[in-house]
């Protein structure tokens, strides 16, 4: 059985997928781009700003299915450029306080829209 999440506190998504899908005990949450989900414009005024975006809609998905950043068990960056990693990841540590779900982070050469940063995320109810 599995259950979509669709929320207008995230940006609609931009193709044929759906912001979260939940199958069992697991919600699966579609990579997350600066995408302003009130405006509809992309957010270009720095990559901390980007990374603040991604982790906001991020928390309005989770919100919709009723939990939170403590029931992330996984999360996938990605980065069009590595040498904002440490921004990223200092916005990134400010939505987590324990128990840390693993991560992997890659650069890629290009990413949705053009932006400079997505991230995905695997939690568990």
């Amino acid at each position: 059985m599995m259950t979509i999440i669709n929320t207008n506190n995230a940006p609609a998504p931009i193709g044929p997928y759906s912001q979260a899908t939940v199958a069992g005990n697991f919600v699966f949450v579609s990579g997350q781009i600066p995408l302003n989900p009130v405006t509809g414009e992309l957010i270009t005024t720095g990559i901390t700003d980007e990374a603040v975006m991604v982790m906001e809609n991020i928390k309005a998905i989770l919100t919709e299915a009723g939990i939170g950043f403590e029931n992330i068990v996984k999360t996938s960056i990605f980065l069009t450029d590595l040498g904002n990693f440490g921004q990223v990841n200092d916005v990134y540590g400010k939505y987590f306080t324990a128990n840390f779900p693993a991560r992997e982070t890659v650069q890629v050469s290009a990413l949705p829209k053009g932006v400079n940063v997505e991230i995905s995320v695997i939690a568990i109810k």
